[in-house]
């Protein structure tokens, strides 16, 4: 029992501990999503760019097993590859704070597939204990708790401390992101008023009374005409009588330069994902060696992510391998992810070499 777990104030303390897994602001996470492609557009490359592994268990056999399983397990109906299944993990890790897989079995208790459940009617909670977390699946009003068959997969990202869900990696851009649309919502609108002209027709009668008593008359008739020269098909000219002043409505405005407010808030998000602008598309005057220092940051950050994934992955690993009464232990090994790393490792062997060649030279005369 964890002697510092919060304490249930009433004897219904547990309906206190259940929080849902598909939180109402994952909603609010996924339009932001579809509202402003950067933001997708950068978890995407968060996912691609963590690179591919390798899984060694020290035994030929195991190994082929092994690799064999990975590249053709089924996953959720309609993937092929243990790729597929951590993509859809990752995006569901990344946007909502909380992943969650299961680990589908044969009649035979094999490993028939992957799935990735929604989160939709998933909810978790501490167990009785105060350490331990337990998943729940939610049937109509009432929620069953899902066997501990070591078949779930669950993780989350940041948690608090003494919470057992995860944040989203887009928390605090909802407010940056409202403000986006709406200068992009302006923008919009000031084009379809400005780009589309719209014109203003002004018809100033005479000040003798007898053609006074025709304006109403004229004014009818300019109107047609005005109408008919400017409907679609070949150019026409537009003939008036009397003093009729026409100006384009807007004209004299200027659109407001939104470069400036619209970087900012980019920068936000661009910092908020950890992802180099110019991985975005982003054309920013940035250095040869602040570029470099942003790739070397988004190295860190795909290492702690696929520390993340690494206790997911070697959890499918073994129960496969269980399953097949194999007792070797699966080791993950990630592709090296920054190959600036790997060239100015190279130059400085090369150096290093061409040092120890000159101080040979120098010694033999």
């Amino acid at each position: 029992m964890s002697q510092t777990a919060r304490k249930s104030g009433h004897p219904f303390g547990l309906i206190n501990s259940y929080s849902p897994l598909r939180k109402p602001e994952n909603i609010i996470y996924e339009q932001m999503r579809q509202a402003v492609p950067i933001i997708d557009a950068g978890i995407q490359k968060i996912i691609r760019l963590m690179g591919n592994f390798k899984i060694s268990c020290g035994d030929e056999y195991a190994d082929e097993l092994l690799r064999r399983f990975l590249e053709n397990v089924p996953v959720s109906g309609t993937g092929l590859g243990i790729s597929s299944f951590l993509y859809a993990y990752m995006d569901s890790l990344l946007t909502c704070g909380n992943a969650l897989g299961e680990i589908v079995l044969d009649s035979g208790g094999g490993v028939y597939g992957l799935f990735n459940p929604p989160l939709d009617n998933i909810e978790i909670k501490r167990s009785s204990n105060g350490f331990d977390v337990e998943l729940c699946v939610k049937n109509g009003k009432s929620s069953a708790k899902l066997a501990n068959n070591g078949t779930i997969l669950f993780s989350a990202l940041n948690p608090r401390a003494g919470e057992v869900s995860g944040r989203s990696i887009l928390e605090g851009l909802p407010f940056v992101a409202s403000i986006l649309l709406e200068i992009y919502n302006s923008i919009g609108q000031n084009f379809e008023r400005m780009g589309s002209l719209r014109f203003a027709v002004t018809y100033t009668p005479p000040d003798s009374g007898a053609e006074r008593a025709y304006t109403q008359e004229r004014a009818e008739a300019i109107a047609r005409e005005w109408q008919e020269a400017m409907s679609g098909g070949p150019v026409k000219d537009f003939m008036a009588v009397g003093d009729v002043n026409i100006k384009v409505i807007g004209a004299d405005n200027q659109i407001i330069d939104t470069n400036v407010p619209v970087r900012q808030m980019l920068e936000q998000i661009v910092a908020k994902l950890g992802v180099p602008p110019f991985l975005l598309g982003l054309s920013w005057s940035t250095t040869e060696r602040m570029s470099s220092q942003q790739a070397d940051m988004l190295t860190s950050e795909l290492v702690s992510y696929q520390t993340l994934m690494n206790p997911v992955i070697l959890k499918i690993c073994r129960f496969f391998l269980r399953s097949r009464g194999i007792s070797a232990e699966p080791r993950i090994e990630w592709q090296e992810l920054c190959m600036q790393d790997i060239t100015e490792d190279a130059k400085a062997r090369l150096v290093n070499a061409q040092a120890d060649k000159i101080r040979r030279e120098l010694e033999n005369l």
